[in-house]
């Protein structure tokens, strides 16, 4: 399998078919019909519509305000770009924990709605009845282990999970349980390289990291801190590409002296 863009629609059959190939799996998130067709034609294997939204597109601390009907927005917006990127849509905090029925009507909500392919969802045992409940109506479910955002009050802290024993072989055994319940890969976010590395190895589904090392069979990364939109942000993991914050505000300030002198619009930009 080549660098996949002559692939006409990735699946999770795809992803699959990458893993057993040994092809790494690229992936970001999107939330915009611009951004996601850029992303799209750039050949990105699989895009998320990550409740990050909530911290990246709207301003808030953490990702626990943004709502069902607003992912369901980003999420239809993303799918109408889209020709080829497979399009997983997370569960928001509130709409799965708990409640596996809520959490298979939410799932139901957003395949309807907005035309996604696949939901993600974070946790292990705890979730196990709501990603059942949602796998039995055909809809598939990606994995979330290791810092799950959606918990960061339990946590308390963004630092690094899984560094002792008993939570890297809680983790473990939660991966190799979404595993058997069916999901189609999993996110590992902010664990030590050679835990993923052991997951990866165990494990015959995909999984991707996000600052979890290379050793993982895929990677994500929030595409405005990869492009260098957001500019506070700056964790180890964290390869910054550009630096579109400066670039735009440059951009931003070069039209606004421009329209002050009148030297905008010039006379072949008007009619």
């Amino acid at each position: 399998m080549s660098v996949n863009k002559d692939i006409k629609r990735v699946t999770t059959h795809v992803l699959q078919a990458m893993k057993e190939q040994g092809v790494k799996i690229t992936m970001l998130t999107a939330y915009d019909y611009s951004m996601a067709r850029i992303l799209d034609e750039a050949g990105i294997d699989v895009l998320l519509v990550g409740d990050s939204a909530s911290n990246v597109m709207a301003g808030h601390e953490t990702t626990l305000p943004i709502t069902l009907d607003q992912m369901i927005y980003h999420a239809s917006s993303v799918v109408r770009a889209v020709k080829r990127s497979l399009v997983v849509v997370d569960l928001p905090f509130g709409s799965y924990q708990g409640n596996s029925r809520t959490a298979l009507d939410s799932a139901i909500r957003i395949m309807k709605e907005s035309g996604a392919h696949a939901v993600k969802l974070e946790g292990g045992q705890e979730v196990e009845e709501s990603i059942r409940r949602i796998l039995s109506a055909g809809v598939p479910v990606m994995g979330h282990l290791g810092l799950t955002p959606q918990s960061i009050y339990k946590f308390g802290t963004y630092t690094v999970r899984a560094k002792e024993e008993a939570e890297a072989q809680k983790l473990m055994e939660d991966a190799q349980l979404l595993q058997e319940l069916g999901c189609f890969a999993i996110v590992l976010e902010k664990i030590p390289a050679k835990l993923a590395q052991e997951v990866a190895k165990k494990l015959y589904i995909p999984i991707i990291g996000i600052g979890a090392g290379g050793a993982a069979d895929g990677q994500v990364l929030v595409t405005h801190d990869m492009l260098g939109i957001t500019k506070d942000f700056q964790p180890r993991f964290l390869r910054r590409y550009l630096s579109l914050f400066d670039t735009i505000k440059e951009a931003a300030e070069q039209y606004a002296r421009d329209v002050r002198s009148s030297d905008f619009p010039n006379e072949k930009e008007q009619y």
